[in-house]
């Protein structure tokens, strides 16, 4: 694993084009909308925090979590991706740990939830080895995960 170099980075106007041009492997494609469309929705719902995913000085994916605190009474991911290439070496996994730890910072943060379709083994894999639990509430077509944070006082 090569997760000792992951950094999260603000969207800025170095950096958002070159997250337009990552993308998921062609078995992903249906369980995620485009860089592209998050970064437009990112702009009109400014409540909305976007990063690039740096592995040293290059841009390898993207992420998007919300400000406010949403349904089921927690903070919401929006997204999260590494390009193809970059897949299967602990990026996701190191990055989201990152994300986690900026989104603990939010007030009154207790609960992160990420939504995903339950056919996307790669997001399951990923969000239960970090430690969300699956309550049984779904969204559509998308079930819903909760990571319980705990506070120090």
């Amino acid at each position: 694993m090569i997760t000792e170099n992951i950094k999260l980075v603000e969207l800025n106007s170095d950096n958002w084009y070159e997250c337009c041009q990552l993308e998921v492997s062609e078995n992903q494609k249906a369980f995620l909308e485009p860089n592209a469309v998050s970064i437009a929705q990112s702009k009109f719902e400014t409540t909305l925090k976007t990063y690039a995913i740096y592995l040293e000085d290059k841009a390898v994916g993207f992420l998007m979590y919300n400000s406010v605190i949403e349904e089921l009474g927690g903070y919401w991911v929006y997204r999260i991706m590494v390009d193809e290439n970059y897949q299967g070496k602990g990026i996701g996994k190191r990055a989201t740990e990152l994300m986690i730890s900026e989104m603990a910072k939010l007030p009154g943060a207790q609960k992160i939830i990420v939504g995903y379709h339950p056919n996307n083994l790669g997001a399951h894999y990923l969000y239960s080895s970090l430690g969300f639990e699956d309550n049984g509430d779904r969204f559509g077509k998308e079930m819903a995960v909760v990571k319980y944070i705990n506070k120090r006082s």
